[in-house]
């Protein structure tokens, strides 16, 4: 992206955009290592290191609505610097334990949990002050900009992780991941945003229905959480299966797996660099339309390898599933900013993010699946499912929209 459009987002942007680079990488590397030490540290075998990562994704069920009316209800830099400083407590507590050797794996889960609470206010809260930091037309950069930043930490964040816990042991990478949430802190509390009019005193269940009302009968954003729950559910459909299934099937070893799967990272990256020309360069609808498409497309691609089992078709897939859904993911965000009243976006965005709830259920069906007819069977199941939301895209009103819609009253 040329640096004299970047330079255009102002600056309280652009501390924010910072932020989010240093918390989504402090949040990867401890999630990175905090398996890593259940195992080597704790024993930990597949079940109990199960238990771990259900502790650290299950307040993205519990506490995302109530986070996301806070979040309408108060200052938005303020509850992610808040929320941030909640996992600093987290990260410096594991820090402490293991340096008294107090730390064992239940500790360890209660921690990440607190950790994983801080994570879900600064995602919830995050898409909704965009907006009030830069102009409408620059939605579209500002949003790719957060994408690059989580696609960056995502791809960087888990190596980074494992190979401080490897070289230097346990407590090292819980204090750079510490050391990254305290920046992102610093980070936003130069950041103001408008004033907002204050919201009405009335009961949080009526506030949650005014949200949930709003999303599931307006006509643009029902068919988005609709198919993202269907994305979701077929994206860890194919992730619970494939590393057995590339090292049997496609011989690789672990190192292979391991840049076999970057790949996605690379995608996830190329596409986020690529979204702000798409948008301003073709009709919104197709924009939107191209990430439904093209991940069916990978999904094909990495089912194909049950009949061409190569690995470089493979690699192609998981690009393919890198590059394609994160253009869904801005250009949907940007979306769902435009159509939104300022005071019900911390709401939608708390909704929008329960969709990850789909998530265990998508690895139950491939564990399923493939428990029962091979993770040959899985692959295709998925294909299926990235089919059925690239359908329900297509015959949406998303693909018909020729521009971006206005900004709601």
């Amino acid at each position: 992206m040329p640096s004299q459009t970047s330079s255009k987002l102002s600056p309280a942007f652009r501390r924010l955009a910072w932020s989010n680079l240093a918390a989504q990488s402090a949040e990867q590397i401890a999630l990175a290592a905090s398996p890593i030490i259940a195992v080597l540290a704790f024993g930990a075998d597949e079940g109990r290191a199960g238990l771990l990562q259900v502790a650290q994704t299950l307040p993205f069920v519990l506490f995302a609505i109530p986070i996301g009316l806070l979040a309408d209800r108060m200052s938005r830099p303020w509850l992610m610097a808040g929320s941030e400083a909640l996992r600093v407590v987290s990260l410096l507590c594991i820090v402490a334990l293991l340096a008294g050797g107090w730390l064992n794996l239940p500790l360890l889960a209660v921690l990440g949990f607190i950790g994983a609470c801080g994570t879900v206010g600064y995602t919830v809260a995050a898409p909704a002050v965009v907006p009030a930091l830069v102009r409408t037309e620059q939605l579209p950069l500002a949003n790719s900009r957060i994408e690059l930043a989580r696609t960056v930490a995502f791809t960087a964040g888990p190596a980074i992780g494992g190979a401080l816990v490897g070289w230097a042991g346990a407590s090292p990478a819980f204090i750079c991941a510490a050391a990254l949430s305290v920046a992102a802190v610093m980070l936003l509390v130069g950041i103001s945003e408008p004033v907002r009019p204050p919201a009405p005193q009335r009961h949080p269940l009526r506030d949650v229905a005014e949200g949930a009302r709003f999303v599931f009968t307006h006509p643009l954003l029902r068919p988005i959480f609709v198919t993202q729950i269907v994305f979701n559910i077929a994206f860890f459909t194919v992730l619970a299966v494939f590393v057995p299934y590339a090292v049997r099937h496609l011989g690789l070893s672990a190192t292979g797996v391991g840049f076999t799967l970057a790949a996605y990272g690379f995608g996830m990256i190329a596409g986020a660099l690529l979204s702000a020309r798409l948008v301003h360069g073709i009709r919104f609808g197709t924009v939107l339309g191209l990430g439904p498409v093209t991940g069916f497309v990978a999904s094909a691609v990495l089912a194909s390898t049950i009949w061409l089992p190569s690995p470089l078709v493979a690699g192609l897939g998981w690009f393919l599933l890198g590059i394609g859904p994160i253009q869904w993911t801005i250009s949907t965000t940007t979306l769902r900013q435009l159509v939104t009243p300022a005071g019900l976006l911390g709401r939608v965005s708390a909704i929008n993010i329960t969709s990850y709830g789909a998530r265990p259920l998508g690895a139950a069906i491939g564990t399923g699946v493939g428990a029962m007819a091979g993770a040959e069977a899985s692959l295709v199941v998925a294909a299926g499912l990235f089919l059925a939301q690239m359908v329900m895209v297509l015959v949406s009103p998303l693909v018909r929209l020729d521009e971006r819609p206005a900004v709601a009253a």
